[in-house]
């Protein structure tokens, strides 16, 4: 009986020190160990006062590390968890892509074919339930009828962010408006995307969502994910949290968009992106593109005043665009990025295909992204995320 009690002990203290030298390899093939990422990550966010944050690092088998931090609802004071549902912003936008390039695999779309070639009639005689997808606009500007699927997903179409955004600030009653040559330049636009969820909808005959359950939720086992708000998210949501601790309502969107409804958990979002590391899903000529460069970027920053003032700050990087997501280069090979943004709500994934190794990093507090620069350091390695390009300012800066 004391030999198997011995030999137990011997087994649970093995186990224990396997928990304990348990180690993440970086991009660099340097290692952290899980128990050192714990505490730094919680260093950082109570440096830098964020309200909850989640993390997810993965390669395309393995879960490597999981954990919640903070508050899903801080008036509440309930912790926040991975299975928690989370509103995805932007980060809905390379899903859509992989859509997309699912449909241009099947030969139902071609990415450099005119979209209006794809409508039976012009663009703007179409009658929109919502201001923003209405096209009338363009009526006299005839450059639409140049814009592509391509153009759409690399952010090339010419198209403002949203059309009330201008150089000169917001306005609600702007018109929406082509503001250079489309496939010259690089600047984000959700008028693009949904310009083209429009058309993958007419040319497909099925909703969105429809897509997204045929090629992405069902087949990735996403079942908490939707672009359209879920009776079985109203028991498992978190709120977002603004500034100076302050709940938000959760919006509950009975709408479906392509640039941003989606609503998803940590857990879920990681499978995509272990699926994009796995390339499931796809053939290797459409990841391949799906993948590569369209457009290098040459703006000092994505939004705001300074979209437009061009720069050669991340030459090095060879900063650019694919269709969906953002890349850039490491001494390790290509980093592949999307960012997720919205008042409560700021997201980061990123990932590196030579390396095998992604992270989501996910954030219900609207200061989330003040420590994005340091926690991607530290976690995988990675030092030359274009930081401010992308405003993510660091706490202490």
């Amino acid at each position: 009986m004391r030999e198997i009690q011995y030999f137990i002990s011997i087994l649970f203290l093995v186990s224990s020190l396997n928990n304990y030298s348990q180690s993440i390899q970086r991009i660099d093939n340097s290692k952290i160990s899980t128990t050192v990422l714990d505490k730094e990550i919680q260093r950082l966010i109570k440096s830098g006062n964020v309200h909850g944050l989640t993390i997810s690092i993965v390669n395309k088998d393995s879960i490597l590390f999981q954990k919640a931090y903070g508050s899903r609802n801080l008036k509440e004071k309930q912790a926040l968890k991975t299975s928690h549902n989370f509103y995805a912003a932007s980060l809905s936008k390379p899903l859509f892509g992989f859509i997309v390039m699912k449909l241009v695999e099947k030969g139902k779309i071609d990415l450099d074919k005119p979209l209006v070639n794809y409508l039976e009639n012009p663009i703007y005689t179409y009658e929109f339930q919502h201001d923003y997808e209405n096209y009338k606009d363009l009526i006299d500007d005839k450059r639409y009828e140049k814009i592509t699927a391509r153009m759409c997903l690399s952010h090339t179409t010419g198209f403002p962010n949203w059309r009330y955004i201008g150089k000169f600030g917001i306005n609600m009653e702007k018109p929406l408006e082509i503001e250079f040559e489309p496939g010259t330049f690089y600047s984000y636009s959700g008028e693009g995307i949904q310009l083209l969820q429009f058309a993958v909808e007419q040319i497909t005959k099925k909703s969105l969502e429809e897509l997204a359950q045929e090629y992405v939720f069902m087949p990735f086992k996403m079942n908490m994910t939707s672009f359209l708000w879920q009776e079985k998210f109203d028991t498992n949501y978190a709120v977002g949290h603004y500034k100076k601790r302050k709940t938000l309502k959760r919006r509950k969107r009975k709408e479906q968009y392509a640039a941003g409804s989606m609503d998803t958990t940590p857990e879920d979002y990681a499978k995509f992106i272990q699926a994009m590391l796995a390339k499931k899903g796809l053939n290797n000529t459409m990841f391949n593109e799906f993948f590569e460069s369209q457009i290098r970027i040459k703006s000092k920053q994505q939004f705001g005043k300074n979209r437009f003032i061009k720069t050669i700050e991340n030459n090095d990087i060879e900063l650019s665009y694919a269709l969906g997501f953002g890349t850039y280069k490491t001494p390790f090979g290509k980093a592949i990025f999307k960012e997720g943004h919205y008042q409560g709500w700021e997201h980061y994934t990123i990932f590196y295909p030579s390396q095998n190794l992604g992270i989501v990093i996910m954030s219900n507090s609207s200061n989330g992204e003040s420590i994005f620069k340091e926690l991607l350091e530290i976690s995988v390695g990675d030092k030359w995320m274009p930081w401010y390009w992308e405003n993510f300012i660091p706490w202490d800066k």
